[in-house]
């Protein structure tokens, strides 16, 4: 209440300042100061057996005064409401008796205004802990929509009908918003916190929201063809207050909770509601309905989920999980040979790259429970550099699925080691029309920067599409390269999140066999200058997996 009354003080002063600087609007005539401000109020089923009302909490507010053209209440309990004709109904939801401090602010000609407070004490037999506990989970907690679900974002009939608790008129199909002029939706984080008695709320955005066509002015757009993104600060945290819902909807259809969101506060689609009654909520999902502010025939839902929209996604298409093709390398010697072939010597033009190197099949070494492969300063076949690469071709090849390689990365200017595949069929449809796929490429020149590339006709060489993610640690600590592969898409992953996405269909040649091949090279196009006095580096394979 303190605070309250601290930001009141702080208004009122402003509020004083500019009215006492300000000459008379010779447009709107003279500048007139509200005066003789009063507030009376009736507590909702006061009588002598309830003298703090019926437990509903219910104020009925009205404040007048001389030349006023308009009024706002503040409450103590960090709430507020603009009345213009300076009456409203206040709904107290702080279980048991309580007192209150509510303020009048009548506003005059120009700007000016005056203000005027009283305590009011009110009964509410209103308690829901339990909502409490889950949306905040007794301190804080972020939910995201739950974009996996059909109906996630509807609307339906608010007309007293069977069908007022389900978005009967329209239900956003899963997924269905994450392009477009709705990409915005998918990005936003409702935080909700728990202050001492207080709950907290925070629209965490990219800078936008998502308007209802209806409402695109408020984010500056004179469209209303269709609902938009449009940029729009909602920074800043909002007060939120649970209390009775009060709405068509048939008791067992609903919580009964609803909650009450302070300076235009609204969850993410901006349908000119600040009051979501809850239907359901558990510690992991949500659902709220919200009656739209400018036609009271039509209530929104939504629906959310305290898993983010990757999880969501990930849930939604299981990964493969029958393996098909594993090497944990435990058997200490040169790796396994029912598994792994090793190429040797200096390709052709360097491998194509006009690396440094020259392949030995003695730098490739399984050892405690690791593959090692080594890259060495020594002067071989014409090279001044060794090391060793390794493929499963003849022995093992697939179409889609997932590949898991946990490894640690060599380190050392002009390293470049990579775990990729091959389209099986090159030999036929030569490179890059065979296709090639790059689970993980790194080079010693910019240390930490991971890449996951594909080269096929029209993307040969450094003209490859990919993305890329930054890891400090990768030389130093074991990572897992996931790799997701299907008809439709090829998602790359680090220790389970995903950094690139690229859209595969069938015009594209990774729709065929592949095959794994695992290498260190040295230089070349690719890996550029060696690092004078360059001695050796390695790279650690955990295991190898492949599940379809």
């Amino acid at each position: 209440m303190k605070k309250t009354l601290k930001n009141l003080t702080k208004f009122l002063m402003l509020l004083v300042l500019v009215s006492s600087c300000q000459e008379d609007d010779k447009t709107f005539g003279a500048i007139v100061s509200p005066t003789n401000l009063t507030i009376s109020y009736e507590i909702v089923g006061k009588d002598a057996a309830n003298p703090d009302g019926d437990g509903s909490g219910k104020v009925i507010l009205k404040a007048t005064a001389d030349n006023a053209t308009s009024y706002k209440f503040l409450f103590s309990d960090e709430t507020s409401e603009n009345s213009p004709s300076g009456e409203y109904t206040k709904q107290f939801t702080k279980n048991g008796v309580n007192t209150y401090t509510v303020t009048a602010v009548a506003y005059g000609t120009g700007g000016t205004a005056t203000n005027t407070s009283i305590e009011v004490t009110v009964y509410s037999d209103f308690s829901d802990p339990e909502a409490i506990q889950f949306l905040t989970a007794g301190s804080t907690k972020t939910w995201y929509w739950a974009a996996s679900k059909q109906g996630h974002l509807g609307v339906g009939p608010n007309d007293n009908s069977d069908d007022n608790a389900i978005p009967k008129f329209y239900g956003a199909a899963p997924f269905e918003k994450e392009l477009g002029s709705s990409s915005c939706l998918y990005l936003e984080k409702l935080v909700f916190s728990l202050e001492g008695e207080t709950i907290k709320f925070k629209l965490d955005t990219d800078g936008s929201a998502f308007f209802n066509k209806s409402y695109n002015s408020v984010g500056g757009s004179g469209d209303t063809s269709q609902d938009l993104c449009l940029t729009y600060d909602t920074s800043g945290l909002k007060t939120v207050t649970l209390g009775p819902s009060n709405s068509v909807v048939p008791t067992g259809k609903t919580r009964g909770t609803s909650m009450t969101f302070a300076d235009n506060g609204f969850m993410g689609y901006y349908v000119g509601a600040t009051t979501y009654e809850i239907l359901k909520i558990t510690a992991t999902e949500m659902q709220v309905r919200a009656v739209m502010g400018n036609d009271p025939t039509l209530a929104w839902y939504h629906t959310f989920t305290t898993k983010t929209i990757e999880e969501q996604k990930q849930a939604s298409n299981p990964e493969p999980s029958n393996l098909v093709f594993s090497d944990e390398f435990d058997v200490d010697g040169a790796p396994d040979a029912s598994k792994w072939t090793m190429e040797l010597g200096t390709g052709q033009s360097g491998w194509g790259n006009n690396e440094a190197q020259s392949y030995k099949a003695e730098n490739a070494v399984v050892s405690g429970g690791m593959l090692k492969i080594t890259a060495k300063a020594e002067a071989f076949d014409g090279k001044q550099y060794t090391s060793a690469r390794m493929k499963t071709e003849g022995k093992f090849d697939f179409k889609y699925g997932k590949i898991e390689i946990k490894a640690k990365l060599p380190k050392g200017s002009g390293t470049w080691p990579a775990l990729w595949m091959l389209g099986a069929n090159y030999a036929t449809q030569q490179w890059p029309a065979c296709g090639e796929l790059d689970m993980m490429e790194h080079i010693g020149n910019k240390q930490g920067e991971v890449h996951a590339t594909l080269h096929y006709p029209g993307h040969s060489g450094a003209g490859g599409v990919g993305g890329f993610t930054n890891i400090p640690d990768v030389s130093e600590t074991f990572h897992i390269y996931k790799t997701i592969w299907d008809a439709e898409k090829i998602r790359f992953f680090i220790d389970g999140t995903l950094y690139y996405t690229f859209a595969n269909d069938a015009s594209k040649p990774f729709n065929a066999n592949f095959f794994l091949i695992l290498n260190v090279a040295m230089g070349g196009n690719y890996g550029g200058a060696i690092a004078p006095g360059f001695v050796s580096s390695a790279m650690e394979v955990d295991y190898v997996k492949v599940f379809q």
